[in-house]
């Protein structure tokens, strides 16, 4: 049996998940139905992917009962209400991430998939890469030797970009792109909580959001990490793991298509588009999807790549870092 979609959202994240999902195969995904806020939306996303129904509230796709999981592709400030809409409608949710606002909220919505029995994930799409199944397998066997600094960073000119820069819209580097790094260290460390957190960084005067975030991460047995992030400028945007043994380097870490361990680099390309995308390597989510599948079938609640305690965590850190540089939303106020 196919593993029935519901997508969440026509917006342009869900537009590269839908195409990221015809890459597999025809007998074990589909889409079988598309939600937006307005109906028009939704009845063009439809046409576009050939999608049967269109509705025009998320309240009708919750509804649905041909649907075994719905991809939510909401901006972040709404995926509290979202998941919580699903899971209490017994619906199994892949979300984007970050899953919620902060630390508060993603227990929330955890409660919720627990308290209904429902599979739930956040769309943390760079574990499933096949090069970080690859880094993982290196460091599992320990070839980098022991690990003693990882560092990871991410910086992309958005500050044009409305979502990335108005509070109300879930705006800041950290909360946007800066998880990817955060979530790098923390699958390196293998889900371990830091002992100590040293953050700076550079608020919008205007806005009130960071646009730039450096972070120290110091761990166990004298082990650390670096992170930084930057909605105001183009970073190199890689990661590299440093062992007595060895070191990795992981060049577009968020989407990554290539690794190259103590100087030798293996390519890992995803698959060609049938449509035009709105990201780069988006149809690299297919691996994402995968794994929903795959615990879906066995029966799971959560993956064990991205768990409920690596949401968890990464939304600690997150609020950790936040608090450190000064950025508070709403939410955090309630």
């Amino acid at each position: 049996m196919a593993t029935r979609w519901g997508i969440c959202s026509a917006g342009k994240i869900s537009h590269d998940f839908t195409v990221a999902l015809k890459t597999l195969p025809l007998e074990d995904h589909q889409v079988v139905a598309v939600a937006a806020r307005k109906l028009e939306d939704a009845q063009e996303f439809a046409k576009k992917h050939s999608i049967s129904k269109a509705y025009g509230s998320y309240e009708e796709l919750a509804r649905d009962r041909d649907i075994d999981v719905v991809y939510i592709g909401v901006i972040h400030p709404y995926h509290l209400n979202t998941c919580l809409l699903f899971t209490n409608a017994k619906k199994n949710v892949l979300c984007e991430k970050p899953l919620a606002m902060n630390t508060k909220e993603v227990q929330q919505i955890l409660a919720s998939a627990k308290k209904n029995g429902v599979f739930l994930m956040e769309a943390v799409w760079t574990r499933f890469f096949p090069v970080s199944v690859e880094i993982r397998r290196l460091l599992a066997q320990g070839e980098l030797g022991e690990v003693k600094m990882v560092r990871s960073e991410f910086g992309v000119p958005l500050m044009h970009v409305p979502r990335a820069m108005q509070k109300e819209l879930g705006g800041g580097a950290l909360l946007d792109i800066g998880i990817y790094c955060l979530q790098f260290v923390s699958m390196v460390y293998n889900g371990e909580k830091p002992e100590s957190i040293q953050a700076s960084g550079v608020v919008h005067v205007e806005t009130g959001v960071d646009e730039t975030v450096v972070a120290i991460l110091k761990y166990s047995k004298n082990r650390m990490a670096v992170i930084t992030c930057s909605s105001g400028v183009k970073l190199p945007n890689d990661a590299i793991i440093m062992g007595t043994k060895g070191t990795v380097r992981v060049p577009a870490m968020w989407c990554p298509t290539s690794l190259v361990v103590n100087e030798k680099e293996t390519e890992y390309p995803v698959p060609e588009p049938y449509l035009p995308l709105n990201f780069i390597n988006s149809t690299g989510m297919r691996y994402e999807a995968e794994e929903v599948r795959q615990c879906l079938l066995k029966g799971l609640k959560e993956s064990t790549v991205m768990s409920h305690a690596d949401s968890l965590l990464l939304a600690e850190l997150e609020d950790e870092i936040r608090r450190q540089v000064g950025v508070v939303y709403s939410q955090d106020c309630q």
